[in-house]
């Protein structure tokens, strides 16, 4: 089970008429509440300009009832989902950032990471802009604000040429709304057309069916498209190299199993993970199981292809949450025990093929190992869909120190003794790129591999570790 943090969820809407259209923020963001538990927020143009409210919580628990009717019907609105990735967990830093200047009243949500804010921060400070909080998110938007010199096209395309690292950005004003996706399509952003025109942006595709919008398609690496209700869509290109490197990550664990990614269907990636398992790291074992959830897919499959049996060994508690949600390390090794319990009358005996998605540090999984152990397991096996993480991320990711990185500085065999288990054998890097059902340029592997879509200089990362 992964212990990471990542970015966010992003939504937006525009119609052309005014309807109830936070409802639709509601369900849309409630559809990509796995992206972000920590804080959700809006921000809606209510015809005396764009205002927000974000709290600390679940989707639930902020856009309760009381708090939509405050703001009435309008024809255009965002909203967010967070886990932190720069700045800390508290309410200053929820989104959407909601700020005024030369480009008038305007709302930024953002999903991905910023890697050289800190550079970005200090040369604004210098320029006498003043920042309300420590997210890179709002540095975007004091950029945008800053580029700005009449075209919104400009402004972003201006900026877009000085951020490094990952954006999927929807931005509103009073007049339209704007989706952005960074140059190397790193973080995911889909569009979808409801049948009365309305076009709906988002980070996952299931928060288009949740509206009733259609998929219409993914917004392109390096893509600005404009929805305005006097000109309708327009779309422009940054004037910078592009390229396709979506995260793995988004296939191997982020996205839910329903998605579709890049025009690939997570389901049908993670059936193919199971499947290279079956395939080329097969052991003999009385049955297979997943760390639930999102290794539950690729166990059946590798159950289907070996012809071992599948048997849940593992309860989970639905009401817990996901453990890379939580900010501390500590606290997600306290959830979980809250989380997941083994199955005693399963696990009893038997030699277990225990599916899961990755190994990171290792300390979940050594815990899960030993609650298996604890309750009579023979032997535990531990297959996973993607390779062994070695490398620092800065695209969103929460993968910062080598060191703590079990993969980088142990062997397969080494990782077995550490988590208590039998044998442990991962996905190669060619098999995550079939598994995503891309070629090698079609993917960002950085983490894994240590080649990133693009040059990280130093500099920067040390700011980022610094942070």
């Amino acid at each position: 089970m992964i212990s990471l943090k990542e970015a966010c969820g992003v939504f937006g809407a525009i119609s052309k008429t005014p309807y109830d259209i936070l409802q639709d923020v509601h369900y849309g963001l409630f559809a990509l509440q796995h992206r972000g538990e920590e804080s959700a927020g809006f921000a809606i143009a209510n015809g005396s300009g764009v205002h927000g409210y974000r709290n600390m919580g679940s989707v639930a628990e902020v856009m309760t009832q009381d708090v939509m009717n405050r703001f009435g019907n309008s024809s255009i609105a965002i909203g967010h989902v967070r886990y932190s990735t720069t700045g800390g967990s508290n309410i200053a830093n929820a989104q959407p950032i909601v700020f005024k200047g030369r480009v008038g009243d305007v709302a930024l949500a953002h999903n991905g990471n910023i890697f050289n804010s800190a550079n970005l921060r200090e040369f604004l400070i210098e320029k006498k802009v003043l920042f309300q909080t420590t997210i890179d998110s709002e540095v975007i938007a004091a950029l945008i604000n800053y580029n700005y010199k009449g075209s919104i096209v400009q402004a972003v395309t201006s900026t877009a040429k000085m951020l490094r690292g990952s954006y999927a950005l929807v931005i509103m004003s009073e007049q339209g709304l704007v989706a952005v996706r960074d140059p190397f399509g790193i973080r995911p952003l889909v569009m979808g057309e409801k049948d009365d025109g309305t076009i709906i942006f988002a980070s996952e595709s299931p928060a288009l069916d949740v509206v009733g919008a259609r998929y219409v398609r993914d917004v392109e690496a390096g893509e600005i498209i404009i929805c305005s209700h006097k000109k309708g869509l327009e779309s422009f290109y940054m004037d910078t190299e592009r390229d396709n490197r979506m995260c793995s990550f988004e296939y191997v664990y982020f996205a839910r199993f329903d998605s579709i990614i890049n025009g690939r269907s997570v389901y049908d990636a993670r059936i193919k993970a199971g499947e290279l398992l079956a395939e080329n790291h097969y052991v003999d074992a009385d049955l297979v199981a997943p760390v639930p959830d999102t290794a539950s897919v690729a166990a059946s499959a590798y159950s289907h292809k070996t012809g071992i049996p599948y048997l849940d060994v593992l309860s989970k508690n639905r009401y817990s949450g996901r453990t890379f949600i939580q900010p501390e390390q500590h606290l997600r090794e306290i959830m979980v025990k809250m989380k997941l319990s083994a199955i005693k009358d399963n696990v009893q005996g038997k030699r277990i093929v225990l599916i899961d998605d990755s190994i990171v540090r290792g300390t979940t999984s050594k815990k899960i190992i030993g609650m298996l152990k604890e309750a009579g397991a023979k032997e535990v096996h531990l297959r996973i869909t993607s390779p062994p993480v070695k490398h620092a991320c800065y695209f969103g990711i929460d993968i910062q120190n080598e060191k703590e990185l079990i993969g980088a500085n142990h062997s397969e065999k080494e990782i077995a003794e550490i988590l208590g288990c039998e044998s442990v054998e991962f996905l190669t890097l060619d098999e995550l790129v079939t598994m995503c059902g891309k070629e090698n340029s079609g993917i960002c592997d950085g983490c894994f591999s240590g080649c990133y879509p693009f040059e990280v200089k130093s500099k920067y990362i040390d700011k980022l570790r610094m942070e």
